[in-house]
């Protein structure tokens, strides 16, 4: 381990000890004033985008969503679906005559709603149960397909006496014996499986058109005469223990029946028809049980039915992909050094990229995230983000630069002073890795000051961080830190190889490459190296947790949502088959010492930075027992510790907007704590 004495001064107000907070700077409650577009759904000619604008609601604590419009040239900007109750995923009818949405009107729950454009009625379509996904007209605009889930029978064991009238007995048991019963976000899983449904678009009865104790995907593709739907299911026997392994299947809308499209090992997924009809992109990959799988575009011949993949030699995962106005040319959305990229895919497998600004949905943290589509004549739009902008929409055509046609927060932080983000590489002291990484910078910085520095650690491990806004680092710099945030090995966007360095072996040098960008940034000469934080959450939890148990750098630590030990992950977490099915070559029961080496868990007895746990009551992805025995076991060693519990939050803590306050507000008071400025 690396020593060094720690210097614990306690400082008492964390936002503002030795930092910047202003009236001019990004301050907490500037939360609830940040508008975020996504969904971003251009009309079939290309004329109109409609999109989902999310606002937070001071009062309700919650994130609303409401539908707004915006012509293509920027101009009729205006609200279509404003209201508390809610409106979300826009989908055009093919003349564009229509609008299908999803909203909670009038205290129902989420259904299936069309507006006409020319009148501005609208109706309600569906009386569901559970909400509708995927809304997906059909090409003559006379039906709409969807998903939805459908409950299914309770497990019973044994049958409960009667009870005498009027007595109080204790609710019955609950019998679970499914292996995947729970799920982060959701909780205990009810009973039943996700399934296909048509509904006449001008109202009527929905139609189930898939059934059996399989679930099947959201993104479904009609065929151009309307006859056939695509989707992606796994319908083996032995599906829950390979959840991956979806196939596509077509189903014929009259009758039901269903056809088998694709067989291999590996997802195969996100289906769509050319405008001809004489072929499907999809896609998929081969799974290697590999923890990282670069995914690929695929072309089937209907015809004939013989498959074409066209990204063999392009090193980057695909993650959405469109026809582009014409049936030889596609639209791809990939990752590349931490920005999204919208490009062209030719039917011989070349890549043109002429968009590197697709921008985050989400702005807790500055991950790689974004939304496209595209119109029949390949006009096509998309959200456009940048390091001091949350998500805007932009549209342009093949050959013109895209514009940005709303300015959703320029009120707000034009009258801001943010954090400068500025990119830094440096080469990791294990390896011949170069690393790229960023560094945001407090509001009036000055060079010749010596600032703390939060190192801030991405999750997944499998995710890749950009240069996008974040609420969490410009108030991490408006209190004065400099914070870096990067993308050691393990992260997506620099191809299988990079990311799949950490295959079997994580946490490992990814370590290094963190350690490595510290001293980068030390190396500058306006951080003070007696003054490093660092945090993370999910995979960065299990990263800060990994840091203190091999070196005493850094005079503060919250390690939030975590992986503490590895048994126990795979045991009690959602993610039970990916555990041990991906992140390790055998069962816990067979190789214990190896979940063992790799566990947080095993370095406590070298810890001795003052450490913050942080995590969600309701985390079912990294579980709150996680947490407590890293608390317990710093206790027991007397490691000055606190254990933060946020009360009925799922892995994604920020979820309300006054979760990320509380996040952020107690990261920082706890690095004050041990602050010397």
């Amino acid at each position: 381990m690396t020593k060094r004495p720690l210097k614990l001064v306690i400082i008492a107000l964390a936002t503002c000890a030795g930092g910047t907070v202003g009236a001019d700077t990004f301050q907490s409650t500037d939360l609830f004033e940040i508008e975020i577009a996504g969904d971003p759904q251009i009309s079939p000619d290309g004329s109109t985008v409609a999109y989902a604008r999310l606002t937070s609601d001071i009062m309700t604590d919650r994130t609303r969503s409401n539908i707004w419009m915006v012509d293509a040239d920027g101009g009729n900007h205006r609200p279509l679906l404003s209201g508390t109750a809610g409106y979300s995923s826009p989908r055009w009818s093919p003349a564009g005559d229509r609008l299908a949405y999803v909203s909670g009107i009038a205290g129902r729950g989420p259904e299936l709603y069309v507006r006409w454009m020319d009148t501005g009625q609208a109706a309600l379509l569906s009386n569901l149960m559970t909400a509708p996904s995927g809304l997906t007209w059909s090409p003559d605009g006379t039906q709409i397909a969807f998903t939805a889930h459908v409950q299914g029978e309770e497990s019973q064991l044994a049958t409960a006496p009667a009870k005498p009238e009027g007595a109080e007995w204790a609710p019955p048991v609950t019998v679970i014996e499914s292996l995947h019963y729970r799920s982060d976000g959701r909780g205990y899983l009810e009973p039943g499986n996700t399934h296909v449904f048509v509904i006449p678009a001008e109202g009527g009865t929905p139609r189930q058109l898939t059934s059996g104790d399989f679930n099947h995907g959201s993104s479904l593709a009609w065929s151009p005469d309307g006859q056939m739907l695509v989707v992606s299911s796994n319908r083996e026997e032995d599906w829950e223990f390979n959840r991956r392994n979806t196939e596509l299947w077509s189903i014929d809308v009259d009758t039901g029946a269903m056809r088998q499209l694709t067989k291999r090992f590996g997802p195969d997924n996100s289906a769509t028809f050319s405008p001809d009809g004489s072929k499907l992109a999809y896609l998929g990959y081969d799974d290697k049980k590999m923890g990282y799988h670069n995914v690929n575009a695929y072309v089937m011949d209907m015809e004939v039915g013989s498959i074409r993949e066209l990204t063999s030699d392009f090193d980057r995962s695909v993650d959405r992909v469109a026809w582009a106005g014409s049936s030889n040319r596609l639209y791809i959305q990939y990752d590349d050094h931490g920005k999204r990229h919208l490009a062209t895919l030719s039917m011989s497998g070349e890549v043109s990229s002429f968009i590197d600004d697709i921008g985050s949905a989400g702005v807790s943290r500055p991950y790689t995230t974004g939304e496209f589509s595209v119109a029949d004549n390949g006009a096509y739009a998309y959200t456009m983000g940048a390091p001091n902008r949350p998500a805007d929409v932009a549209a342009g055509r093949r050959g013109r630069a895209p514009s940005r046609l709303t300015h959703l927060n320029d009120d707000l932080l034009a009258r801001k002073t943010l954090g400068v983000v500025e990119e830094i590489t440096w080469r990791s002291s294990v390896g011949d890795h170069d690393i790229q990484g960023w560094i945001v910078k407090p509001p009036y910085f000055s060079a010749d000051k010596k600032y703390p520095l939060i190192l801030e650690i991405h999750g997944g491990p499998f995710a890749a961080y950009g240069p996008h806004f974040s609420v969490e680092n410009q108030l991490y710099a408006a209190a004065g830190y400099v914070v870096l945030y990067t993308n050691p090995r393990g992260s997506t966007s620099y191809g299988d190889e990079f990311a799949n360095e950490i295959h079997y072996n994580y946490p490992s040098q990814d370590y290094d490459d963190l350690i490595s960008g510290v001293d980068a940034v030390i190396a500058r000469g306006f951080v003070d190296a007696e003054q490093l934080f660092v945090t993370g959450g999910s995979g960065g939890g299990v990263l800060s947790a990994w840091i203190v148990g091999s070196t005493d750098l850094f005079a503060a630590a919250v390690v939030a949502k975590p992986v503490i030990n590895w048994i126990s992950e795979a045991l009690y977490s959602d993610i039970g088959t990916t555990v041990p099915g991906y992140w390790f070559e055998k069962m816990p029961w067979e190789d214990p010492q190896e979940y063992w080496r790799r566990s947080p868990l095993s370095l406590v007895g070298n810890v001795r930075t003052p450490t913050m746990l942080l995590t969600g009551e309701q985390d079912h992805r990294t579980p709150m027992p996680e947490s407590e025995q890293y608390y317990q076991a710093l206790k027991l060693r007397k490691i000055d510790t606190a254990l933060v519990r946020v009360p009925e939050a799922s892995h994604g803590i920020a979820s309300r907007p006054s979760n990320q306050i509380a996040k952020v507000d107690n990261i920082l008071a706890w690095f004050a704590r041990y602050r010397t400025d």
